[in-house]
């Protein structure tokens, strides 16, 4: 049974996804308040935090930003009521694995925590059938390491959102293998939907911004014309 926290003030929303959640047959907690929400994110073991932006003590943001400066990786839903793109990004670029707008709909609710424990599961069994050799790449100067999510170029720390290690991680382990962004979307962020292409393609730019010493030439995630993008081949 998976064991999911919800952090949403509105108690009516709250109540709502609750009871979804629960249908799934997840252990469900609530809380209306961000400083309670980020002490119990912090201190217990959650499966997955529905995390609204707008909350009183400590808003959303935030919560998120602390959440992801911890060493234990916890998986984000947030939930905000604005729509602009920047909002949008925002969310995702400080860490968060999904982002759903007010109002959203319960099924596409339901099938983007569904698709962000699935993603979360799969690497976990995945990290369970590596060895210890699998859990470090090293290629050139870069250094690639899963079980701390670790970044080094040269010899020096890379500071990659939770997202970008993730696509990093999923190229490395893949080298040479061609992927369109479609591909991308449900490996990394565990859903394909039609008008999200956008974001692999700027994660792929700041990936490459940070691992890369001329990013206008890449030599690690190179561009597949017309199809994607692949990790460069390691096996020669």
């Amino acid at each position: 049974m998976k064991n999911i926290l919800v952090v949403e003030d509105n108690q009516d929303i709250a109540k709502l996804v609750t009871m979804h959640l629960q249908d799934m047959g997840a252990n469900v907690t609530n809380t209306y308040d961000g400083l309670n929400g980020y002490k119990m994110a912090s201190s217990n073991k959650y499966d997955l935090v529905v995390l609204d932006i707008m909350l009183p003590g400590l808003d959303g943001i935030e919560i998120c930003k602390r959440l992801r400066s911890e060493a234990n990786y916890i998986p984000i839903l947030m939930l905000t009521a604005k729509s602009a793109e920047l909002d949008r990004v925002l969310g995702l670029e400080i860490g968060a694995d999904d982002y759903l707008t007010k109002p959203f709909s319960i099924r596409e609710l339901v099938a983007r925590v569904k698709a962000i424990l699935r993603r979360i599961d799969n690497i976990s069994n995945t990290d369970q059938l590596n060895n210890e050799q699998d859990t470090s790449i090293h290629v050139g100067e870069l250094s690639i390491d899963s079980t701390t999510r670790n970044v080094t170029l040269t010899n020096k720390a890379l500071d990659l959102t939770a997202k970008e290690f993730d696509l990093l991680w999923h190229f490395a382990t893949h080298p040479g293998q061609v992927f369109t962004r479609n591909q991308l979307l449900d490996s990394v962020w565990g859903y394909g939907h039609e008008g999200y292409e956008h974001t692999v393609n700027s994660h792929i730019n700041r990936l490459r911004a940070k691992i890369e010493t001329d990013p206008s030439k890449p030599t690690y995630v190179l561009t597949v014309w017309g199809v994607g993008y692949k990790f460069v081949d390691t096996r020669h």
